[in-house]
Parts: C-alpha cells; sequence; structure tokens
C-alpha cells in the first residue's frame, strides 16, 4: 500500500502548446520523483491546458526544496499556475451558515468520520449558538455575526477578518442564506463555495423549490459552485437531481431537496479539498476521482 503521506500533489494549467508533458516530467524526473497518477485535459474551446499529477515523495527537505525551484523556471517558461503541495497538508476550512442545518451537520460527521480530510478551523453564523444547540459540533468555534442590511459592510468585515486571522483555505457556504457583497466575493475567488438549493442555471435566487414545484418539474436538483459577484453563477463544481412527480407538494421537494444538497456540497468540498477542480473562465474542470 502507498504511504500517502509521501505523496505530492501538482496542479498546472496555461496556455496549451507543445512540449508541456515532457517538461513536467523530465523535470520530476530529473529530481527522483515518481509519477503514481496523471489527468490531463486540453480546452479546445479557450486554448487552455490543465493538469493534476501525484507523486511520490523524494524524502530529503533540500532535494524538495530543489525541486520546486527548479520546477518554477518550467513554470516561467511555459506561463504555468501551478500548485504543488504535500497530500497530507490538510486544508483549512471556515463552514458558513444560517438556520438550516443540514448541510452543517452532514460536513462536521463527514470531517469525524474521516471522510474530508480537512482542518475546521470555524463556524461563522448569523443564527446565535442557540440555533445548534443539539448539534455536537466538536470544538469546532463558533462565531455569531448578525447581519443587516445596515450592518452588513460592517459584519462582512468581521467574516473576512475571521477567514484571514484562521488562515482558512476555503469558505464553505453551507446553505448561509446571505447574499455576499462584491468585494467579498472577489477576495474568496476560487475559494468560496456556495450550494444552491436547485439544479442551475434553472431556478435562481429565493424559493427555488416552490419555482420548481410552480412550474411541475419532474426533476429536483442542487448545485455546488464556487461564488462570484454575480449571484448564483458562477463555476458550477457538482450537480444531482432525483425525480418528483405530481403529487408531491412544495414541502415534499423541500425535504428531498435536502438529501440531494447534503451529498452535492461534501462531493464538492471533497473534490477541492483534493485539488481536483481547476478553474476555466466561467467554467471548471474536474477531475475524476
Amino acid at each position: 500500500m502507498l504511504d500517502s503521506s509521501a505523496q505530492h500533489i501538482l496542479t498546472l494549467s496555461c496556455p496549451n502548446r507543445p512540449g508541456i508533458v515532457a517538461a513536467v516530467a523530465t523535470c520530476l524526473f530529473k529530481h527522483g520523483c515518481n509519477i503514481l497518477d496523471a489527468q490531463q485535459f486540453d480546452s479546445t474551446e479557450t486554448g487552455q491546458f490543465f493538469a493534476r499529477i501525484v507523486f511520490d515523495r523524494i524524502g530529503d527537505p533540500a532535494r524538495y526544496d530543489a525541486l520546486r525551484a527548479d520546477f518554477s523556471r518550467v513554470a516561467e517558461d511555459f506561463s504555468f499556475r501551478w500548485l504543488m503541495r504535500a497530500r497530507a497538508q490538510k486544508k483549512r476550512v471556515m463552514i458558513m451558515v444560517s438556520k438550516s442545518d443540514h448541510c452543517l451537520v452532514d460536513l462536521v460527521y463527514r470531517w469525524r468520520i474521516g471522510e474530508l480530510d480537512m482542518e475546521p478551523v470555524g463556524i461563522i453564523s448569523n443564527h446565535p449558538r442557540e440555533t445548534y444547540e443539539h448539534i455536537d459540533l466538536d470544538g469546532i468555534p463558533f462565531h455569531y455575526l448578525p447581519v443587516t442590511r445596515e450592518t452588513k459592510m460592517e459584519q462582512e468585515a468581521d467574516v473576512w477578518k475571521l477567514i484571514r486571522d484562521t488562515q482558512a483555505d476555503v469558505a464553505v457556504l453551507a446553505r448561509y442564506m446571505q447574499v455576499l457583497s462584491d468585494g467579498l466575493a472577489a477576495k474568496l475567488a476560487g475559494r468560496c463555495i456556495n450550494i444552491h438549493h436547485s439544479f442551475l442555471p434553472g431556478f435562481k435566487g429565493a424559493k427555488p423549490y416552490h419555482q420548481a414545484h410552480a412550474r411541475g418539474v419532474k426533476l429536483i436538483g442542487a448545485t455546488a459552485h464556487y461564488v462570484t459577484s454575480d449571484l448564483d453563477e458562477g463555476p458550477i463544481i457538482e450537480q444531482d437531481v432525483e425525480p418528483i412527480s405530481h403529487r408531491d407538494t412544495p414541502d415534499d421537494l423541500v425535504r428531498k431537496g435536502r438529501d440531494i444538497e447534503r451529498r452535492v456540497l461534501a462531493r464538492a468540498l471533497r473534490k477541492h479539498l483534493e485539488d481536483r477542480v481547476l478553474l476555466d473562465g466561467k467554467k471548471t474542470i474536474v477531475f475524476a476521482d
């Protein structure tokens, strides 16, 4: 069995041109690395190349520093946007939630049993701790930050300070029912995941299940996407659907939707934690498990 603690993950994207794979493989080989898994994609639409490579560690920290220095030169030659990190390095996650707690409960549970390999650094809510007194948050720091239309900018300043102070790598909007300002969305670009209780791009905004019921749809779904300044328009990471019938009421749709939301958000977060999601303009490249 391979020791995952000795593995590293390399992700990169750049304008497509001949020689990229050869240059990367040659650099890794030169420094004694063994490639364990490699996935790549050429986007004919955008002319971009994307790759995710898992390789084993070479052991000597000094040699690893030399690898990074040498790879930086390769990256400059090919205009890479790249990340290289130890696979065992857990990403720090800030969870944001409002009154509906099903996604919060699910994420905490999956973290507790080891399914989500992350380090939760805090929970931010615009509802008081008593709202969640029935939930075992397992010692995760809880921050009550109420918000009104008049205090939104001050509250978001506090949110941003917590994200910075905890060095959170990603923020997860686990049914956080506040629209982020353009400024905060920009600061969190590419590292803020939202779960929308609808199969986007249909039924955006408030009460999408009620909108779906009014239209008589036969499928409902949920969408996990990166947050942008355009409401519910960010690059999509993960989606799922479930059939419904004319017998289902709006409350039935909400109930069934909760199950979809939980699994879609968990899958999207896991893929982000494992560096499987790369941005391609308004779309994402998601490499398989």
